[in-house]
């Protein structure tokens, strides 16, 4: 579901949709704004079951179960406002295989500050609290980062239209502080009428493509379309991490009282069935 850092999308991380239909070529700040709604922010919350596979260099496989929840603090998808850059909450439920099984991991997004995020490790029956500097880190051991699970802040970088295509504009996105991040830019090519982010292409600081990430399934779920298969490729270790998402579902009522440290430790065993 919802893990798709503007990728995601792998992300991520799947909620989303963008109604309108423009009579006249967006601005660069449309597509972004548009993409970012897609990618994160359709529904006021969601769920989703999802499979993981993380492949290594020589092809061997692990397996991860978990459940995403998702909540929005905007209660309206409308671009009149700017809801789909407001604030919302993420959490995100392992239940196996074995060493990871009651794990749970909580983000608070927000508009205008750094993110708070915290990994409950149940061995310990410890939470601890990721820092801000640590969001690009391997979540869990896969491909995917800390910060695919809720997306960039769209402030953070500079954002030109490099390429219009028959099917897909082509965003070139440039970090406002290299010394954040690993990499010197990323490409995202954005479908035309879902404003999916079908592919994300990151380069590193000598302008190398080093990690791709690649929506790989698309369907229509309660009239949104949403990622239910999605991929990031690593090209400098050979490793892969592929998502598949099932029991995808908006718009489910659920409380803002479930994304607080308590139930990390606590699970909310029937908004995770």
């Amino acid at each position: 579901m919802y893990i798709y850092q503007r990728v995601i999308i792998l992300l991520l991380p799947i909620f989303f949709v963008w109604p309108l239909i423009l009579s006249a070529a967006p601005t660069v700040d449309e597509i972004v704004h548009r993409s970012n709604m897609t990618a994160y922010y359709q529904g006021q919350d969601g769920r989703a079951q999802v499979k993981m596979t993380i492949t290594d260099s020589q092809g061997r496989k692990r397996q991860r179960r978990i459940t995403i929840l998702r909540i929005d603090e905007a209660k309206s998808d409308a671009i009149e406002g700017g809801a789909y850059q407001n604030g919302q909450k993420f959490y995100v439920y392992f239940h196996r295989p074995a060493d990871v099984s009651k794990m749970a991991f909580l983000v608070w997004k927000h508009p205008d500050q750094d993110d708070n995020r915290w990994l409950y490790l149940p061995a310990l029956d410890l939470v601890k609290r990721i820092a801000s500097s640590d969001k690009r880190t391997s979540f869990v051991g896969s491909d995917f980062f800390y910060e695919d699970v809720s997306g960039r802040r769209l402030d953070e970088d500079n954002h030109e239209l490099i390429n219009t295509t028959k099917n897909y504009y082509v965003i070139k996105n440039t970090p406002k502080d290299l010394a954040t991040v690993g990499f010197s830019y990323y490409k995202m090519f954005i479908h035309k009428q879902t404003f999916i982010p079908v592919q994300v292409e990151y380069y590193d600081k000598a302008g190398v493509k080093y990690r791709v990430a690649k929506a790989l399934g698309v369907k229509t779920i309660q009239g949104y379309p949403t990622v239910i298969k999605a991929a990031i490729n690593n090209l400098k270790t050979g490793s892969k991490t592929v998502m598949e998402y099932t029991k995808v579902e908006y718009d489910i009522g659920l409380d803002d009282a479930l994304f607080t440290e308590r139930y990390l430790r606590k699970a909310p065993r029937k908004q995770l069935r």
